[in-house]
């Protein structure tokens, strides 16, 4: 089984090639560049490498939120036109989950931690026994402060993952922090391989129609005409 998988949702892009669970090639790009413009690139030169087509693609995977709004939007966008020129099925993978099974061989506490600015992270919580992710808190968006007081409640040493690290660990005063290697604290579209065919394997994916992302939060757009909705209603 084939499977292609997509993750734009920070500064990194991530594309990689699995075939029953191993992979044939992941191809990472952190040049900054508007992901519309590396995204498809990536695919068809990993494509062209095993001499492959879009049609030979068993299984389409992006992550799908939480994350930058527009890289988001890219990778899902991008997942859904592949899905439906193929007629194949995708599924749409927790950012955090995915960031997190970096570490899945990992024991202790994975603390996925993405940049949300004002002070506040996209963020969730997993223990490894070495091979297995248990979730211990859901997708969430809040302020590091806060999350520093849930995190330092365990009592143990917490590791960080994911393009929030910088941020999160010079935010923290109570939580105990192992250190990561700057390495593997990207998005990597192989583990959103990995959590695709965990889904595939419980029947959890979906068309390309079906294909949502999670935001967690408005957009700034989305907040501006709120506030302004509110000070109309005010007046």
């Amino acid at each position: 089984m084939k499977i292609l998988a997509v993750d734009s949702s920070a500064l990194v892009a991530s594309a990689a090639l699995c075939e029953d669970g191993k992979l044939l090639a992941e191809y990472t790009l952190n040049n900054k560049n508007t992901h519309s413009e590396t995204l498809l690139p990536m695919i068809e030169s990993l494509l062209s490498f095993f001499s492959l087509d879009v049609k030979d693609i068993d299984l389409f995977a992006v992550s799908s939120g939480p994350g930058s709004f527009t890289g988001v939007r890219i990778g899902a966008a991008t997942v859904k036109g592949l899905a439906f020129a193929s007629g194949k099925a995708c599924v749409g993978v927790s950012t955090l989950e995915a960031l997190a099974y970096n570490l899945r061989f990992h024991r202790g506490l994975i603390c996925p931690v993405m940049n949300a600015r004002r002070s506040q992270v996209y963020t969730a919580l997993f223990r490894s026994d070495g091979e297995t992710l248990t979730r211990l808190m859901p997708d969430s968006a809040m302020a590091i402060s806060e999350l520093d007081a849930i995190l330092s409640e365990y009592g143990e040493e917490v590791t960080l993952v994911g393009d929030g690290y910088d941020v999160t660990e010079s935010g923290f005063e109570k939580t105990k922090l192992r250190y990561l290697p700057e390495r593997v604290r990207h998005q990597s579209a192989f583990s959103v391989a990995e959590v695709a065919l965990k889904e595939y394997r419980e029947e959890k994916t979906c068309t390309d129609a079906e294909l949502c992302v999670d935001y967690l939060r408005p957009s700034q757009a989305e907040r501006e005409r709120a506030e302004r909705e509110k000070q109309e209603n005010k007046n």
